[in-house]
């Protein structure tokens, strides 16, 4: 765990990164009242690129300071080694920005994806970042994130399925999970797997929105 405090050479950077607003590498807190939500924060960066957390800054990007820096961290690192499986290492900046305090709390991408939150249920859940959310990840987000590390350079063979596949986005260009189970007559979890083994070896490419998951063919250049 690192901290780094009080910087005020910082301000103009952190005044540009407010500026940006939130999206898939940048949430705002105004404070931390939930571990539960916090937790799915940081699961769902450090199973994307990373990101980071400005607490102190409100949703419309109006800088509003923390009163307890330490309190903040306390409910973080709560959040992050006993509400994150397997647990999470942020790393805190204190940066004053017009005299109030914002604590940064830094998510590195992680090398052991994927990452779960334990919800108010005692529900362990995947997560990813969407733009500005944090949503639930689909069981074959969830399959590639556990393939991640793994060596990309593996080889597999094209079965009718395959090919029918690719002949499909070849001339649709886009295809879901439903639309494969119906064109190759199969179960959900077998078009799901033809899907994590084209994703993993770069053939075909997925496309997650709040309202839909779809997939497309990797163009090659």
């Amino acid at each position: 765990m690192a901290y780094r405090c009080l910087l005020i050479d910082d301000m103009p950077s952190i005044k540009s990164l407010i500026f940006q607003g939130e999206g898939v590498q940048l949430d705002f807190k105004k404070t931390i009242t939930n571990t539960e939500k916090i937790a799915k924060s940081l699961v769902a960066f450090a199973n994307n690129r990373g990101g980071q957390l400005l607490i102190g800054v409100a949703d419309d990007g109006r800088i509003k300071g923390v009163k307890s820096e330490e309190e903040e961290k306390y409910m973080i690192l709560t959040a992050a080694h006993q509400l994150c499986k397997p647990a999470i290492e942020p790393s805190f900046e204190e940066i004053y920005v017009d005299d109030k305090l914002v604590l940064v709390v830094n998510i590195p991408e992680s090398d052991t994806k994927p990452h779960y939150a334990l919800d108010d249920q005692k529900k362990w859940w995947a997560y990813i970042r969407i733009d500005d959310k944090s949503v639930l990840a689909s069981k074959i987000i969830v399959e590639v994130l556990k393939n991640s590390h793994k060596d990309k350079g593996v080889l597999i063979s094209y079965s009718d399925n395959e090919k029918k596949l690719l002949e499909y986005l070849d001339s649709k260009e886009r295809i879901t999970l439903k639309e494969l189970s119906k064109l190759l007559r199969c179960s959900y979890r077998k078009a799901q797997k033809i899907l994590v083994d084209l994703i993993i070896t770069n053939v075909i490419k997925i496309h997650t929105t709040e309202k839909e998951e779809y997939f497309t063919a990797v163009k090659s250049v």
